[in-house]
């Protein structure tokens, strides 16, 4: 893992934006309005965001349907895009045209080998994209992660950013970046114990 510093911001500041970041076209107003809500509500953004163009982000504790409107803030906030998997039968209209400006991409949940496949294929397509995936796969606590997300970022050759929230101090945080070693096992291990320090609303992650 690489270090990074988790300190939090004052509420509504946010990190410096790498260069290899992915962007979202520019919309002062949109970002003006995450950076508001998120300082009326008290919520920080921590750690740094990696110059890097390719990876796979992964965020948890998810526990609450709150957790994508917090999320959803940072992202605007900072002006990064990221791309994220859903099921394929989400994508009627009209939702179906705004999911994808949202950088939601369809998938077949039914074939699990596919989903990764996809995903690879997704990663790989892009000059600069960064891929988030919940590793927990449900909002309940689970003693086991699903292993969709380092599948990917092996097969990809990306690493992993750690993101998390904490709502004991309404912080969404970014982590280190893991770079897989090949032994899943020990690298699953050391990704859940990093995030044992983070609590959600409902519940920690470890």
């Amino acid at each position: 893992m690489t270090g990074t510093d988790l300190t939090p911001l004052p509420p509504g500041q946010v990190p410096v934006a790498p260069p290899n970041m992915p962007r979202v076209k520019p919309s002062r107003f949109n970002r003006w309005c995450a950076r508001t809500l998120l300082k009326l509500s008290g919520w920080h953004i921590a750690g740094e965001l990696p110059d890097v163009p390719k990876l796979v982000m992964i965020v948890a504790p998810h526990s609450s349907n709150w957790d994508g409107l917090w999320g959803m803030a940072v992202k605007i906030a900072c002006g990064f895009e990221v791309k994220v998997l859903a099921k394929a039968s989400l994508f009627w209209w009209p939702l179906g045209p705004i999911l994808h400006k949202l950088g939601v991409v369809p998938v077949d949940r039914a074939n699990a080998g596919g989903v990764v496949r996809q995903a690879v294929e997704t990663i790989r397509s892009y000059e600069r994209i960064w891929f988030v995936v919940t590793p927990e796969g449900t909002r309940k606590r689970v003693d086991k992660w699903k292993s969709g997300f380092y599948k990917i970022a092996v097969t990809a050759q990306v690493p992993v950013l750690m993101a998390y929230f904490h709502y004991p101090e309404k912080t969404v945080g970014v982590g280190p970046l893991f770079y897989p070693t090949g032994d899943a096992e020990a690298d699953m291990a050391a990704i859940r114990a990093w995030y044992a320090q983070w609590m959600g609303k409902h519940r920690g992650s470890a």
